[in-house]
């Protein structure tokens, strides 16, 4: 099963990481929980995400890389199952 999401954010320095995950986290957890109301029943505590999370910064010459990885993962099928693509 899945059970984490890769995102490529862009920010000024002017943000912190920490305030920028909580409001990602707070913001899409309420709108999980209004689009599907039994998820927050379903889930232990009724906590949508995990507090922990893993960030890296990327340069100009690795964002390509890094783009192409997310973009790979999106050709995954659920549960840890691969496309016939991956051979």
């Amino acid at each position: 099963m899945e059970d984490h999401v890769h995102l490529l954010v862009s920010s000024t320095p002017q943000i912190r990481i920490t305030d920028m995950m909580r409001g990602m986290k707070g913001v899409s957890a309420r709108k999980l929980f209004l689009r599907f109301p039994e998820l927050k029943r379903k889930l232990w505590g009724g906590h949508m995400w995990n507090p922990s999370y893993f960030v890296a910064t990327v340069s100009e010459q690795t964002e390509s890389q890094i783009r192409g990885y997310i973009r790979s993962q999106k050709e995954r099928q659920p549960y840890g199952g691969h496309s016939s693509k991956d051979g």
